[in-house]
């Protein structure tokens, strides 16, 4: 009986948790549309969007350079990340000696547990001095952020990489060395493919850490709001742009910012959607 009452107790209260989780989005959702849709309706979508000017003191909007901003942040911290990670989440679950892995499994979820504002001042202090001095140029730039950004995901993808990897059944390798391959092609064309569902959503996770990240961005990338001109050239993310801007703004400058945050919503949403098809195919499979 007390067993049962105890049950029915924590029934509840994980079904609390769980409406508090949903309260909590729907509320979010509720804020950011109510504030931003206005916003951009009095705006003009197509100024809002694809606007190349943001000059509030001017009534300009334009979030354009900004989108831009964040794809191709992004884009670059999966070309320096991903790479890494996978490779890193192969060694851990085939090639780590049994006594190192303790420390490497360890390292990474250390990484994964470190504050951006931390990263962001390693990006100024090692990264940004060291662009500079490699490119002549101002360090804070494109590609800082891209290569710090890299270093920041690289964790998440690589837990959830090799979770899929370990997930493989151990009959796909046995089998792959039964028939006369060597263990870097049972691991690499046999194990490696068959987790791809599982590795790609690590790779989205990682893309949404990427997409959504602000402090880190803020201290290396230069924050300049004209169009991105190149990787050795300041930019500035949406993220960014709200940040910075958020403490001074007012009337039609806020809500911009908030419609600003719309957009990121919407940018986010489309990745943990496509993070949940690529879990119902694997689970399929």
């Amino acid at each position: 009986m007390r067993q049962r009452i105890v049950e029915k107790l924590m029934h509840v209260l994980f079904f609390i948790a769980a409406c508090a989780s949903v309260l909590a989005v729907v509320l979010i959702c509720l804020f950011l549309f109510r504030n931003g849709i206005p916003a951009i309706g009095e705006i003009g979508i197509t100024k809002f969007l694809l606007g190349q000017k943001w000059k509030p003191s001017n009534n300009l909007y334009g979030i354009l350079p900004f989108i831009l901003g964040s794809i191709y942040v992004t884009a670059g911290s999966i070309v320096v990340g991903v790479p890494t990670a996978l490779l890193l989440a192969v060694f851990l679950a085939f090639y780590c000696p049994k006594k190192l892995y303790p420390i490497f499994k360890t390292t990474v979820n250390l990484m994964a547990g470190v504050p951006s504002v931390v990263y962001g001042f390693f990006g100024l202090v090692v990264i940004v001095p060291l662009m500079n001095e490699l490119t002549g140029h101002d360090g804070s730039t494109m590609l800082t952020a891209s290569i710090l950004l890299g270093i920041m995901i690289m964790p998440t993808v690589t837990g959830v990489a090799e979770s899929a990897l370990r997930s493989v059944p151990t009959s796909y390798y046995e089998g792959a060395l039964a028939l006369g391959a060597t263990h870097e092609r049972s691991v690499f064309f046999t194990v490696f493919p068959a987790a791809k569902s599982g590795i790609m959503a690590g790779v989205v996770l990682g893309i949404g850490r990427s997409i959504g990240e602000t402090m880190a961005v803020i201290m290396v990338a230069g924050n300049q709001t004209w169009m991105p001109q190149g990787l050795f050239k300041g930019l500035r993310t949406m993220t960014a742009n709200i940040v910075i801007e958020m403490g001074y703004a007012t009337d039609l400058h806020r809500e911009a910012l908030i419609a600003t945050g719309v957009v990121l919503f919407v940018f986010i949403l489309l990745i943990n959607l496509l993070v949940s098809a690529l879990k119902s195919k694997a689970i399929a499979e």
